[in-house]
């Protein structure tokens, strides 16, 4: 059994969450620059093997415009199947995932300082992309 990796994908920096093997935790990775996230892929899959992606989609609330970053996600979308044909695409819900990590990293004890790293919230957002997907998949 491989691992899925799932992403928080954003105009400036992408957060990164993972699986174990037996695919039952969901843990955040790292958090790459976004136009270096497909050599980080590339890198990653040489070491690791990945049965799924799963990539944060900002699906528009009722009587809402759709997100700003709606088009480069489904760009990043259609790229990561050109590239990668063979691993599944998983799309997950993404609202509130950036104001659950802040929540998360409160209720953790981080200092204020500490909650304004915006790469370790991208990072936190993406694993809780992950748990999300992972519960809908088991129910």
């Amino acid at each position: 059994m491989g691992r899925i990796l799932a992403f928080d994908y954003g105009k400036k920096r992408t957060g990164v969450a993972v699986t174990d093997p037996l695919q039952i935790i969901a843990s955040g990775l790292t958090t790459v620059e976004t136009p270096l996230i497909f050599q980080f892929i590339k890198t990653y899959l040489q070491k690791e093997r990945v049965d799924c992606f799963v990539v944060g989609y900002p699906t528009p609330l009722e009587n809402t415009r759709p997100s700003d970053s709606l088009p480069l996600i489904i760009k990043f979308v259609e790229l990561l199947k050109k590239k990668y044909p063979k691993i599944p695409i998983e799309l997950e819900d993404e609202h509130y995932s950036s104001k659950l990590a802040v929540q998360a990293m409160i209720d953790g004890g981080l200092k204020k300082m500490q909650r304004r790293d915006k790469a370790m919230i991208d990072k936190i957002s993406a694993s809780i992309i992950l748990q999300s997907f992972m519960q809908r998949k088991n129910k």
